[in-house]
């Protein structure tokens, strides 16, 4: 058994049982498991004593039980990050593989497929237009001339600190 009084081994034949102490179940008046707010309030139309008591009984293993699954899950959450600590499963590594996965489910989709197509379709017509290469060759040019005025600005700079020396 497990040091909170359950034990939370699925697989256990004493799943779920708790020890004799139940200390976090409400108990109300005259010792019975109906809370004193809900005791006091009167019972709803159409339920007898026995019925809201077989109720609260059952309400009561029902909170157990969502405690148990709760301890479990969280035994199973602490193993888990165990193993991915012994397997060097970083959060960082995760994240870097999750990541990529997207990326590959990205670029692996209709849609980026069809944009990429569509986009060396587009780059092709415009390459391929006389108003890229006029441009590109017009562009060309001015670097070239661009190129030259500051190389020989450079020259002269070089020349005036040479003189001044």
């Amino acid at each position: 058994m497990e040091p909170g009084g359950q034990d939370i081994n699925l697989n256990s034949p004493n799943k779920g049982l708790l020890t004799d102490t139940m200390t976090d179940v409400p108990v109300g008046p005259a010792g019975s498991r109906v809370p004193a707010d809900a005791a006091g309030a009167g019972l709803p139309e159409g339920l007898t004593e026995a019925e809201a008591e077989e109720l609260q009984t059952e309400l009561s293993k029902v909170e157990e039980e969502i405690q148990t699954l709760r301890q479990v899950l969280a035994a199973k959450e602490r193993h888990s990050a165990e193993l991915k600590r012994k397997l060097g499963q970083t959060p960082l590594n995760q994240l870097k593989m999750n990541l990529s996965k997207s990326l590959h489910e990205v670029q692996m989709s209709n849609a980026y497929v069809k944009t990429t197509e569509k986009l060396g379709e587009w780059n092709e017509k415009v390459t391929q237009s006389d108003a890229y290469k006029k441009t590109q060759e017009t562009l060309s040019t001015a670097g070239q001339k661009t190129s030259a005025a500051l190389s020989n600005v450079g020259s002269a700079i070089s020349r005036r600190l040479g003189d001044m020396r």
